[in-house]
């Protein structure tokens, strides 16, 4: 399971904080009585000689000098000899240094008060116990270090979490940014780098916007301005009527109304792109009966086969007949007959299919048709596969669908089908909001 990055953070302080407070522990541990504690010990241990009989003195001496030192400490005591013999007890016997030992310091006990050891400088040990105490030398040091981690812990998440939620909002703005959403910006917040990135990437998704809204603006003022040329020599044509030739004629005017076609595809591609789909009439979305749409244009076809069932969804009549005719016209130019053409409803969506008998579809070119002005490699120059295909793709997606190309099941040919949701995703959030 992949963590969060403000998770990985996070524990990676936390972590970094415990090796710190056992490394800590560890040194104190294995380090005090070499350091100043070790001097503290020998300081005590030459006091308390100073306070006691020397060595050779009556035990009773010995024990009325350690019940008068017990007894300003509170603590139970008990004196040894060199060879580890008890000499006076005070309070509760307590057991003699391990043999071998050779400095002072403390027993680590499990449980229990911790027992004080010290070699007084005469070779006898004095073990203590404090009575009042109740933990380990160390332990509120070790309490120190678990509270440290502990605010720096609970400090540390909102701080990680802040600049985590900064770098998920601009992942999303770069995410809104590929999926086409021009205008997705993210807010800058803060003076570091984190801010930085994010007032970069404004300032190239701004860039982007201005570059592509001014790519669609030449294409759709470019469209424009070739349509009047194109009036001027088609009303050139209609009063030279009489004296040009026939067949030129007839082939200028084919040229023009190739020419008007490419303009009009030029011009609706540019308002798809730019989100312009109330122009000349586009964006007028209404139930529209697909099977009924299919049916009007397959009988402007030679050799057009229909069959399915009426199948209805919502969106705009004139991108839909558009994009049946496109397939229509790319089966009959570049495929043969019979064409067969098939509307089918599964749940939810519709299929719209149109099979060709023609040569087919190289593998490798079966996403590119889709391409503007595709030109496959030994294609003539008339073979181009122009906008049809792309204008097609478009409107699909446009109604929330897919089209896609491939072989038939059987036989020679190509097949396109166009998978279409009867309620598209963006006009069922729009309705229900």
């Amino acid at each position: 399971m992949r963590l969060p990055l403000y998770l990985r953070i996070y524990l990676a302080v936390l972590a970094s904080l415990a090796v710190f407070a056992f490394a800590a522990g560890m040194m104190w541990r294995h380090m005090g009585d070499s350091g100043p504690a070790g001097q503290a010990f020998s300081l005590a241990a030459t006091f308390a000689q100073n306070i006691l009989p020397g060595v050779d003195s009556e035990a009773a001496a010995q024990q009325a000098a350690l019940e008068k030192l017990a007894a300003n400490l509170g603590a139970d005591a008990t004196l040894f000899s060199a060879a580890l013999r008890p000499l006076a007890v005070v309070g509760t016997p307590l057991p003699a240094p391990e043999p071998g030992r050779e400095t002072s310091g403390w027993v680590h006990r499990v449980a229990g008060p911790p027992v004080w050891v010290l070699k007084l400088p005469d070779e006898r040990w004095l073990v203590a116990r404090l009575q009042r105490e109740r933990t380990r030398p160390g332990m509120g040091f070790f309490g120190i270090l678990a509270l440290i981690v502990l605010a720096v812990g609970v400090g540390a998440f909102p701080v990680v979490r802040s600049l985590t939620k900064r770098l998920e909002r601009l992942q999303q703005g770069v995410e809104s940014l590929g999926a086409g959403d021009l205008a997705a910006r993210v807010r800058v917040e803060g003076r570091d780098e984190v801010a930085d990135l994010a007032g970069s990437f404004n300032r190239a998704a701004a860039r982007i916007e201005d570059l592509v809204n001014a790519h669609k603006a030449l294409l759709a003022n470019a469209s424009h301005e070739l349509r009047t040329p194109l009036a001027r020599i088609r009303m050139a044509i209609e009063l030279t009527q009489g004296d040009a030739d026939p067949k030129r004629r007839k082939d200028l005017e084919t040229d023009i109304a190739e020419l008007d076609a490419l303009i009009e595809g030029i011009l609706m591609v540019s308002r798809l792109d730019a989100g312009l789909d109330t122009a000349n009439g586009i964006g007028t979305d209404e139930d529209v009966d697909l099977l009924a749409l299919a049916a009007e244009e397959c009988s402007r076809v030679d050799g057009a086969e229909l069959n399915g069932e009426p199948a209805t969804l919502h969106g705009d009549p004139r991108l839909l007949r558009r994009m049946i005719r496109n397939l229509l016209v790319n089966a009959q130019r570049h495929g043969a007959p019979p064409i067969e053409v098939a509307v089918r409803r599964a749940g939810e969506s519709i299929e719209f299919i149109v099979r060709d008998h023609g040569p087919g579809i190289p593998e490798a070119d079966q996403e590119r048709v889709f391409e503007p002005f595709l030109r496959r490699a030994g294609a003539s120059q008339a073979g181009g596969a122009g906008l049809g295909l792309a204008l097609v793709r478009q409107i699909a997606q446009r109604h929330g669908g897919q089209a896609v190309c491939g072989p038939p099941p059987s036989g020679p040919g190509s097949r396109f089908s166009v998978v279409l949701h009867r309620h598209p995703p963006a006009q069922q959030s729009a309705r229900s909001a």
